[in-house]
């Protein structure tokens, strides 16, 4: 005689969850993500700079994983890219910058005092006694009652901002306190909306006064790349951008608004109250002299396909990026190479990784979409050029997932949340977290404002529901060694190899918890790929409205 269990269904969905990881013939593999990145960080790849040797062996390469893997073109017309033109521009190192007040003349030297650079396709840069006006933190934020500019003309002048938030740094009995979210950024507080906003004004250029902590990283990374930049090319006829735009040295600004009396930080403070207004630096002027090497460079986001069983227009994405920053001055041991090996080869590895694995699994209802952009460390330009000309509609996009430098110091009792409260989709990192024994942890660090600052935000702006997986957002839990030992893990790779030569492989690293967090990824497409279900935005997320005017295509 047989004996039947019955089991309620929530339990035997539950026990269902928990074996299929074991029944699952392929598995994200730890030694597969380190072998892609032993290959793309390697000196061969030059550092994945855009455009030259390095692009070319990189785009050849990803392609030829895809081909192998068994996945389809995913540009248009079967192509394997698709086509990014970017404007290159190089500002010359001994460029003659200097701000006068008054009488008093204060020379600023490129990657000491200044770190800017131009969007402008021109031989040479001319600014001449260029009017400063401190515009504060530069919010125009009207749904938080809050406008730092007032009536002030930007036409020609040279705009100076603080960075973050009007919020950051408030004391709780400010009144500014709570009203930017506190510590946590929002895209008021972005070095791309400042500059954003300065052209809309008119301004000629933008300087953001850098300080380390506001910034969320140093000045070492600040002036990293010196005088050069990547845009997106302009069409003919299209607006002009600022002429310039970049950093000014913390120290160097005391050293202006001292000589036109006044205290950088109690301007800091004023600037925090809503009643602060913009307003011209007595006397203080902005003059830069310098040729500009200009080129145009054709990049390539690299685009590959599994096409859906039965909504092959519902397309869920998986996205990495495969340039870093190329070469650079040498080190103490004499190393030019900026591997990129974390950044952002190991999530390029992650991607890869989940390509091979769901091709092995059953194919699903909707398509995967595999999307390895350009130029991400220039800008997000790359997926920027694709929210411009999406080769798949972003109204039928149902999400996208983002892996942008995953942690190498082992398994974690938990993932960190980036963004903490835009969209449903944390309810499903959190679903998915929880087979694996792990939680969700907001991110300690939100006063960085990674949401904007990895190729998701592109997707997010357009209305498409985004997670990112991003291993600096705040120390994780280890396994070993616990949050202190996440904390140390993030200090030292911010601290002394983000975005410099020391981003290697290493064969020390462990990458058990880099294969979990990819894991997680793979649990959600699984899930969302076999559904009817379209993640929503939250009601407080200021990405909502797009996307709420696409519904009606997604019925």
């Amino acid at each position: 005689m047989s004996i039947r269990i019955l089991l309620p269904v929530t339990l035997l969905i539950a026990f269902t969850l928990l074996i299929a990881p074991a029944l699952r013939a392929e598995k994200i593999d730890s030694d597969q993500l380190s072998s892609i990145v032993k290959v793309l960080a390697s000196d061969e790849f030059e550092g994945r700079a855009p455009g030259g040797v390095g692009e070319e062996k990189t785009v050849a390469w990803l392609i030829e994983q895809f081909k192998s893997l068994g996945l389809l073109p995913g540009g248009k017309s079967d192509s394997w890219t698709q086509a990014v033109s970017l404007l290159h521009t190089q500002i010359q190192p001994d460029a003659s910058i200097a701000i006068d007040v008054g009488t008093t003349r204060i020379a600023l030297q490129q990657s000491t005092d200044i770190a800017i650079d131009t969007s402008r396709a021109a031989q040479t840069i001319s600014i001449k006694n260029a009017p400063l006006v401190f515009v504060g933190f530069g919010a125009s934020a009207p749904e938080r009652q809050w406008d730092d500019y007032g009536d002030i003309d930007l036409t020609g002048k040279v705009a100076v901002f603080l960075v973050n938030d009007p919020d950051f740094a408030a004391q709780p009995n400010e009144p500014v306190a709570g009203r930017f979210g506190n510590r946590r950024m929002t895209y008021y507080g972005r070095w791309a909306y400042k500059y954003e906003e300065a052209e809309r004004r008119g301004a000629l250029a933008a300087l953001v006064i850098h300080e380390d902590e506001a910034a969320g990283y140093g000045w070492t990374v600040a002036s990293s790349a010196p005088g050069e930049n990547f845009s997106i090319a302009r069409p003919e006829g299209a607006a002009k951008p600022l002429a310039l735009q970049g950093w000014l040295h913390s120290d160097a600004a005391a050293r202006v608004f001292a000589s036109a009396g006044l205290n950088l930080n109690e301007q800091r403070v004023l600037a925090r109250s809503p009643d602060f207004h913009a307003f011209e630096i007595k006397g203080a002027t902005f003059s830069v002299e310098s040729d500009v090497t200009t080129g145009i460079v054709q990049s390539q986001n690299v685009l590959a396909v599994l096409p859906g069983s039965k909504y092959p227009d519902e397309t869920l994405m998986v996205s990495s990026h495969w340039d870093a920053f190329g070469q650079g001055a040498p080190d103490e041991q004499g190393r030019t190479v900026r591997p990129g090996a974390n950044d952002d080869a190991l999530g390029t590895a992650g991607v890869l990784e989940l390509a091979r694995v769901l091709k092995a699994e059953p194919a699903l209802e909707r398509s995967i979409v595999f999307a390895v952009w350009t130029a991400e460390e220039s800008g997000l330009l790359g997926s920027g050029a694709y929210v411009a000309d999406p080769v798949y509609p972003l109204e039928k996009t149902v999400a996208n997932f983002t892996l942008d430098i995953l942690q190498t110091a082992g398994p974690a009792k938990d993932v960190i949340l980036v963004g903490e409260g835009q969209s449903d989709l944390e309810q499903d990192l959190k679903r998915a977290a929880a087979m694996q024994g792990r939680v969700v942890t907001p991110e300690n660090l939100p006063e960085n404002g990674l949401f904007f600052r990895a190729d998701h935000f592109s997707l997010a702006r357009k209305g498409v529901p985004v997670l990112l997986i991003m291993g600096i957002a705040g120390g994780s839990d280890l396994i070993e060694g616990g949050r202190a030992a996440g904390d140390a893990w993030i200090a030292q790779y911010i601290g002394n190899c983000y975005h410099q030569t020391c981003d290697a492989w290493s064969p020390d690293w462990d990458l058990r918890g880099a294969v979990e967090d990819v894991e997680l990824f793979h649990t959600i497409i699984r899930d969302l790929g076999d559904s009817r279900r379209w993640p929503r935005w939250n009601t407080s997320s200021e990405f909502r409205a797009i996307r709420t005017l696409s519904d009606m295509s997604r019925k």
